[in-house]
């Protein structure tokens, strides 16, 4: 079901991305290669990466290279209340976006494993009529969601491609789950 002509928009929850990558393989998510990927030779429309910031040095090291792999960053401010509690996500703003956008494609690709994202999913395929594929880590992606999407793609199968220090090491390290059971 994929074609040149087909208009593909892709939309990343990168704090979902970025902790999966971390928590499991201890590495980076190698977002240009979720990218060629996502885009599978079809025509861009618009690569959307969604990031909190947290104000420091790092982060915008991370958000300039998310940048230079060819992603329109969205960026929101991590929310400190007055008790110590954080919070972070881009949710809503990410949906509103496919949302909005789904009149100009006919794929949406969701790179996530968040299930929250599946009566959005519904939406777009019945009332919007758009393809509706999945990109995340096999490990921490909703079963649910698996369940729905017209296509998923389960990051944890090639590791090599879609981690940057794992393929740079040219080894993975293992979860933490498979460490306690080592």
């Amino acid at each position: 079901m994929k074609y040149k002509n087909q208009r593909v928009g892709i939309f990343v929850d990168v704090q979902n991305m970025y902790h999966s990558a971390k928590n499991l393989y201890g590495a980076n998510v190698n977002f240009a290669k979720v990218l060629e990927t996502a885009v599978a030779e079809r025509q861009l429309i618009r690569a959307i990466a969604y990031v909190i910031r947290s104000k420091t040095r790092e982060e915008q090291n991370f958000f300039d290279a998310i940048f230079k792999q060819g992603f329109e960053l969205k960026i929101k401010d991590l929310q400190i209340f007055p008790g110590g509690m954080k919070k972070a996500d881009w949710d809503v703003g990410l949906a509103i976006d496919a949302i909005k956008l789904a009149d100009k494609l006919d794929t949406i690709v969701l790179v996530t494993g968040d299930g929250d994202y599946i009566p959005l999913i519904f939406y777009l395929r019945e009332n919007k009529g758009c393809r509706v594929e999945v990109m995340a880590f096999g490990e921490t992606t909703s079963s649910k969601l698996i369940e729905v999407v017209d296509e998923y793609t389960d990051l944890s199968k090639s590791k090599k491609r879609f981690l940057i220090d794992a393929a740079k090491e040219g080894r993975f390290v293992k979860s933490r789950a498979q460490k306690s059971v080592s």
